[in-house]
């Protein structure tokens, strides 16, 4: 998603390097409870000139599991979706919390949750991809994919695009769940735990893969029209060569890509024909957030930097909340917002870096990306509590 600042943001120092503790990040990434395996950063006072205020939260089944399934909730109207690793999906009025309805779909569940054009898709432990419907939660069809789903099913107008653990991408039809072709990619002999989300818009996916390359696929018929190197694999260990595109590329409206990558770079692309804008060297197994003219990612080792989506020069860096296992971010009211490993969210002002706001949801962690609406905050928690806020100022 795209949005834009009220006023503009000012370059404040020249683009740094970002290499500090990522080897340990990585053994914290493949740990089954995702916890660091370092020293996070201890949280300090400061000025709080934005508060977030808790509106509503409901608990949702036995939350993420052991593993901690990276099941993001989803937004869509004014109903908020979310689900736990047992197969409960449940519909909550996005203002009032009031639970809509709930279903038992009696298979683990594994992947994000997107919600779009009525539907609600996703994906499971065993290889399922599932379509529910908005109104009351009766599943619309199931499919079958080669491997688990960990990355949210994406959308077009006529295709769902899976990404599985084992590489493979199908595509299957939105109506009826029928498999349309498959992409095939090779896999490196370890990868992080997780996949690439597919970036999907009508004649194409981009799809980024865990042996570092980005590929363009036709929608009408899975074959890669270019693919690239965006991270090249260096080191003797298989853990030093990893080099996972973990994260969704993340697409412009003027027909920019920008993509990360894991012990690899940032780089700024020319979607059409995959033309490098520019690069710069940034460790990030996370999707960034583009906000007018500003691309703002979490780097491995938790610094939130902000980039000027132009030229791809370092705007500013905040490390206050170093080594403490961030989400992904999210954009709320001119604040970017995430949540780290002990529950609690953070609130950065998107044109100084500085902190701005806090609050601790629970104690379990936070572990998936918050989604936000304007000035509302939806964070579900790794034990399943989802709680709804809304940031002043």
């Amino acid at each position: 998603m795209t949005t834009s600042l009220s006023k503009p943001l000012f370059s404040k120092h020249l683009m740094r390097t970002t290499l500090g503790a990522m080897a340990l990040a990585l053994l914290a990434g493949c740990a089954s409870k995702g916890e660091p395996a370092f020293t996070p950063k201890e949280l300090r006072s400061f000025d709080e000139t934005s508060s977030l205020d808790s509106v509503w939260d409901r608990r949702v089944g036995d939350g993420f599991g052991r593993a901690r399934y990276p099941i993001a909730p989803a937004r869509e109207g004014d109903t908020v979706f979310a689900a736990d690793s047992n197969g409960l999906v449940a519909a909550f009025n996005a203002n009032s919390g009031e639970r809509e309805w709930e279903v038992e779909l009696e298979t683990p569940i594994s992947s994000a949750l997107n919600a779009i054009a009525g539907q609600v898709y996703l994906g499971t432990r065993n290889g399922e991809v599932i379509a529910l419907d908005q109104r009351d939660g009766s599943v619309a069809w199931r499919s079958r994919v080669s491997s688990e789903v960990l990355a949210a099913p994406q959308a077009n107008q006529q295709l769902l695009l899976v990404q599985s653990v084992d590489g493979q991408v199908t595509a299957l039809d939105r109506a009826s769940g029928q498999e349309r072709w498959v992409y095939t990619s090779s896999q490196p002999a370890l990868t992080l735990r997780g996949t690439g989300t597919p970036m999907v818009i009508d004649p194409v996916t981009f799809v980024g893969l865990a042996n570092g390359r980005l590929a363009t696929l036709d929608n009408r018929s899975g074959q890669a029209l270019w693919d690239m190197q965006i991270a090249t694999p260096r080191g003797r260990s298989d853990v030093e060569r990893l080099v996972d595109l973990s994260g969704q590329p993340v697409l412009s409206p003027d027909g920019r890509l920008f993509v990360t990558s894991y012990n690899g770079r940032v780089v700024a692309l020319e979607a059409t024909r995959g033309g490098v804008l520019w690069e710069t060297t940034l460790s990030s197994r996370h999707t960034p957030i583009l906000v007018g003219d500003f691309l703002f990612v979490v780097s491995d080792d938790s610094h939130m930097v902000a980039l000027d989506a132009n030229s791809g020069q370092e705007v500013w860096r905040n490390d206050d909340l170093e080594d403490r296992w961030l989400t992904a971010p999210a954009f709320a009211n001119g604040r970017i917002v995430v949540g780290d490993f002990e529950g609690y969210v953070h609130l950065i002002d998107a044109r100084e870096g500085n902190l701005v706001g806090r609050t601790r949801i629970d104690g379990s962690g936070i572990s998936v990306r918050p989604v936000t609406e304007g000035s509302t905050i939806h964070v579900q928690a790794n034990n399943g509590r989802l709680e709804t806020l809304e940031v002043t100022p």
